[in-house]
Order: structure tokens, then C-alpha cells, then sequence
């Protein structure tokens, strides 16, 4: 997530994706999803600012880029805040037949599988 200022126009919001992009895909990453949130009132006073605009980026990329992309985002002039997160992954869940779920809740509350 990036807070970018508040009068930020598209070409503004377009370079601090670029940024990312540029920093992610040389190590085999990519930008999966953008969303943008618009300008938003922060709930305190950040930079002497008191709105910023919010743009989400999801992608995937190795943990050295995700190093490298934090440094240049602290760095860089046009972002106010930054934040990175490590998504969990999603796991399909396969519908157990009726007889293994009769074992499992037999089983100790360690095995057993949510």
C-alpha cells in the first residue's frame, strides 16, 4: 500500500507504479492487481498533510526484491507512506469422504486438520 499526496494526479500514481514494476520484475515478480482507493483523510497529521492518496498494489516477487522495493520506496520523494504485506497463501480444501471424518474426530486435536 502507498499514500501518495493528496493532489496526486495520474502521472504521479503511474510512477510510483512504475517504480515497483521496475523493481519487482527483474527478479521474476509481477503486478498481479491495482487498486486505487482515491484520496482519503488520514486520522492524523502525516508529513504536515492531513489527506493522502491511497493505492493498493498486489504482486508477487521474491523476498530479495521485496527488500530492494522497500528501500527505494523510503526513499523515494513521492510516497508519504509505505506499507508491505505478505499475503498467506489460499489452499483449496477437498471434501473428505464421510468415513475419514469419522476418524478424525476420534483423533487428538493436533492431528486434526481445519
Amino acid at each position: 500500500m502507498l499514500i501518495l499526496p493528496a493532489e496526486a494526479d495520474e502521472a504521479l500514481v503511474t510512477t510510483a507504479v512504475d517504480r515497483i514494476t521496475r523493481i519487482i520484475s527483474p527478479a521474476g515478480g509481477e503486478v498481479t492487481k491495482l487498486d486505487r482507493w482515491g484520496r482519503k483523510r488520514f486520522a492524523y497529521e502525516l508529513a504536515r498533510q492531513n489527506e493522502g492518496y491511497y493505492v493498493v498494489v498486489r504482486f508477487t516477487a521474491e523476498p530479495a526484491a521485496l527488500e530492494e522495493l522497500d528501500r527505494a520506496l523510503k526513499i523515494a520523494d513521492e510516497v508519504i507512506r509505505h506499507k508491505v504485506l505478505l499475503l498467506p497463501q489460499r489452499t483449496k480444501r477437498a471434501s473428505a469422504p464421510a468415513e475419514t471424518a469419522t476418524t478424525t474426530t476420534t483423533a487428538s486435536p493436533a492431528s486434526v486438520e481445519a
